[in-house]
């Protein structure tokens, strides 16, 4: 250290911390002196890092010397060693003028390889990185998962509500389901492709929103499902392990896939992220501001009638319109179908049914309103009463009356899935048995709806809201505690107590 290296930059051989006032070397066999001018760089360069960095660094650079440990052992034993330059410096707040040396030789150690960066807590100058979490119901990718997928929908109250004997219904309908439903998912290609599309749709979103919003960037994509892979606990995990909370805070966005609000879906989502946030994290009495260094989460809850998702609707109408003769374009009637609800979630309140329906009126209105529409309802299980008229049933009954130029139109769901790959395809459309009854298109990889996910996304982040609203007003005859304290936690100390 006492003689010059070849190639070596003298202004940053030794780490702020090892001169003293005049700019001598504390450390090291030799009495090198510096100058006045590197002096000050590395007090300097003490004055942004604080002192307790800069200790941290020459620690760091003694235990590396061969030799140096003498040197540290006395200023441990003698704080007064420290250089007053220094110690003056750490209080500056004065910016660095040079890289410190432990930098410019980890970037020399990496430069046979690209490190991606992790993920860190710790940025000043942004509000980034922010964790955007996609949830969905989800669907098994393979066939052998199809009973687990089951066993979850039918233990969910919240979608499928079966009273007091939900523990053990649920199970038994699962397993007397599972062989038609493992065909069925068979004759789709063997899985569901919603975890792709979740996947893609996420990820192409977080690239434009890099893009679009620096000032919350890095995004990094999540998937979170209700009842397959990856399920809600298994995103949380991968959350922490990826750098968020456990004391390092950050903050991310549970952004619903289902664009209409009902309590059996997103609802249900949100109590599920609830439950394993305070498992993982604590649990917290509602309306109290979140302990420092938990994930802050905000809610995108719905997005019914938003421009970019009208207009990538009516884009996929008009491209199945055009397979038509354009004589008989106009009198084609679209058929708006949606996930139906059991009646008792309806007669309870839940905001569903009329989000559907305003979904419905936007996209007819982007398109002029020039064909005739009806609004049905698909995937009715059990016996009990659900919202109708069926999908199924009026597409029969279009056909019997002679009106066979039909167009299914998925309007609640945002890629395919068994809903509509089978469902629709090869129950509904092969039913009918007439060339006329078409569907639309899928929402799918359209970056017409991309674009318009990174917008919703865009919006939401610099609006600086926990939650629309709309999501503090319970249901008109809601009667779980869950429900309440989950709402109350995700609107935030602010608008907990309009939660009613």
């Amino acid at each position: 250290m006492g003689q010059k290296r070849r190639g070596e930059n003298t202004s940053v051989t030794c780490p702020a911390g090892c001169l003293d006032d005049a700019g001598n070397a504390l450390i090291g066999p030799t009495s090198a002196r510096l100058g006045a001018r590197s002096s000050r760089q590395f007090s300097t360069q003490a004055g942004h890092l604080g002192l307790a960095t800069c200790l941290f660094r020459w620690i760091l650079f003694c235990c590396s010397r061969k030799g140096e440990s003498r040197q540290l052992i006395m200023v441990l034993r003698n704080p007064l060693l420290i250089p007053q330059r220094i110690l003056a410096g750490a209080c500056s707040g004065v910016r660095p003028a040079v890289r410190s040396h432990l930098t410019k030789h980890a970037a020399q150690r990496s430069g046979l390889a690209t490190v991606v960066p992790p993920v860190t807590q710790d940025a000043t100058s942004s509000k980034g990185p922010t964790a955007m979490v996609f949830m969905n119901m989800g669907g098994p990718s393979t066939t052998d998962e199809v009973e687990d997928f089951l066993a979850r929908l039918f233990a969910d109250g919240d979608l499928i509500p079966l009273g007091r004997l939900q523990s053990y219904l649920g199970p038994l309908i699962a397993r007397r389901r599972t062989p038609k439903i493992q065909q069925q998912y068979a004759d789709i290609g063997g899985g569901s492709p919603i975890r792709k599309w979740s996947e893609y749709q996420c990820e192409e979103m977080c690239k434009i929103l890099d893009k679009i919003s620096p000032e919350t960037a890095p995004h990094k994509p999540y998937v979170a499902f209700r009842y397959a892979a990856p399920l809600t606990e298994e995103m949380y995990t991968r959350l922490l392990d990826d750098g968020f909370g456990r004391g390092k805070g950050g903050r991310a966005v549970a952004f619903t896939q289902y664009p209409q609000y009902s309590c059996s879906t997103t609802g249900s989502s949100l109590n599920e992220l609830w439950k394993w946030r305070n498992r993982l994290e604590g649990k917290r009495a509602a309306g109290e501001p979140a302990p420092s260094g938990t994930v802050q989460w905000s809610v995108i809850d719905r997005w019914p009638t938003h421009p970019g998702l009208v207009e990538a609707f009516a884009q996929n109408i008009e491209a199945q319109l055009a397979t038509y003769p354009e004589k008989k374009r106009s009198s084609v009637v679209l058929l708006f179908s949606a996930h139906s609800l059991p009646m008792s979630v309806v007669n309870r309140g839940d905001p569903y049914p009329a989000e559907v329906a305003a979904t419905v009126h936007a996209v007819m209105a982007r398109l002029g309103f020039k064909n005739p529409y009806r609004l049905c309802w698909q995937s009715q299980v059990g016996p009990s009463a659900w919202l109708g008229a069926q999908t199924s049933d009026t597409v029969m009954s279009y056909v019997k009356r002679g009106q066979t130029d039909l167009v299914l139109v998925p309007i609640a769901f945002t890629s395919d899935h068994i809903e509509t790959l089978y469902e629709l395809d090869q129950e509904v459309m092969h039913e009918a048995g007439h060339p006329g009854v078409k569907r639309a298109e899928s929402l799918n990889g359209n970056p017409v709806f991309i674009q318009a996910l990174a917008d919703i996304a865009l919006e939401h982040l610099r609006k600086g809201q926990n939650c629309s609203p709309q999501m503090t007003l319970r249901c008109q005859g809601c009667k779980s505690d869950r429900c309440l304290e989950q709402k109350k936690f995700f609107a935030g100390e602010s608008a907990a107590a309009l939660v009613v």
